[in-house]
């Protein structure tokens, strides 16, 4: 079934079609959730608070880019999770195990076909990029996130975003910018350039 057939059926109440449109766009969504917010299991509820969401309100949706659509619904969510977060005064700058104790390295950060120290010297590298991801303000991490790392075009960040695609280019900008002075002396390892599509990143 073609994606506006899925949408109509869903937009009728077919459950079914809207699972079938879940997983074409989840490894996206996911993705924004999971870098925009550093824990797992917070990426989880924002990204099922965002579906619900979504389903309920599908009828709202009159066309256009559905995949922009429902990155701007998941980004909302987890704007709500970072605001609930400074409330409570508590931001992880890495996942936990279930014992409390941060990971070696997050799950997205495995690459088997490395080394012993090249997989160390990446995780370390990666926790510094994530670690300065989680630094920026959020309209800025977010815009960082949907181009540089999940790699949309402006024009998709700038409808899921809903600012100008001048606005996204400036907030990229000055994202990058504050990257690299985050990261300051630090030598990006290729493959994290390549896993994170943060070429602009490698500094020297």
């Amino acid at each position: 079934m073609e994606t506006t057939s899925l949408i109509q059926a869903a937009q009728g109440g077919d459950l079914e079609a809207f699972n079938r449109i879940v997983l074409q766009h989840q490894d996206l969504l996911f993705g924004i959730a999971v870098r925009m917010l550093n824990d797992e299991d917070d990426a989880a509820d924002a990204v099922q608070e965002a579906l619900i969401a979504a389903f309920r309100k599908l009828d709202t949706f009159r066309g256009g880019n559905l995949r922009s659509w429902l990155a701007r619904i998941v980004v909302n969510a987890c704007y709500d999770q970072l605001r609930s977060r400074k409330r409570r005064k508590t931001i992880l700058l890495e996942p936990l195990d279930d014992d409390g104790e941060p990971f070696e390295s997050a799950y997205w950060m495995a690459d088997p076909a490395l080394g012993p120290q090249a997989l160390f010297d990446l995780a370390e590298t990666r926790d510094a990029i994530q670690e300065s991801l989680d630094r920026l303000p959020p309209a800025y991490r977010a815009t960082l996130i949907l181009v540089d790392i999940e790699g949309l075009p402006y024009q998709e960040a700038a409808l899921a975003l809903k600012v100008p695609v001048g606005t996204v280019k400036s907030r990229l900008a000055r994202a990058r910018l504050q990257m690299q002075q985050s990261l300051g002396s630090r030598e990006i390892e290729p493959q994290s350039a390549i896993l994170f599509r943060l070429p602009e990143m490698q500094v020297s």
